[in-house]
């Protein structure tokens, strides 16, 4: 994966262990999160993922935990090349303060794949068939 910085401030994405799935991704800018609220917080990088795959936006579990704040939204396709941004939504009790340069979310990349889609007329069947929520036990 290819970073650039949109902007001086901004902190380019980092492991917090050497065996993390995520890379942190870093406010680049404050804000403050009230209960209910979402926002969308600015990173201040650009990237390019390799073709073939795609990074996905999750909590930081940190975050979660302690103020009950969530990631919205989070998929970064390989073709995209506009500024990471972090849509986070405070279902805590509490306003929760950003600061430049807080750990908001982390990036994790995987592989992706690109399956082209049939229009059929009937589906395969199955043992499960069209068992939904709460139906395997």
């Amino acid at each position: 994966m290819h970073v650039t910085k949109l902007h001086p401030e901004a902190t380019i994405p980092t492991r917090g262990s050497e065996h993390a799935a995520g890379l942190d991704l870093y406010a680049n800018h404050g804000d403050t999160i009230n209960p209910g609220e979402r926002v969308l917080m600015g990173t201040g990088i650009a990237i390019a993922l390799w073709p073939g795959t795609v990074g996905l936006i999750w909590p930081r579990s940190g975050l979660a935990v302690k103020h009950g704040v969530d990631v919205l939204a989070g998929v970064v396709d390989a073709d995209y090349r506009g500024e990471v941004r972090v849509a986070l939504i405070n279902h805590g009790s509490e306003p929760v303060d950003i600061e430049p340069g807080d750990r908001i979310a982390q990036l994790l990349i995987q592989p992706l794949a690109m399956m082209e889609v049939e229009e059929v007329d009937e589906l395969p069947e199955t043992v499960r068939g069209d068992g939904g929520f709460g139906s395997t036990g």
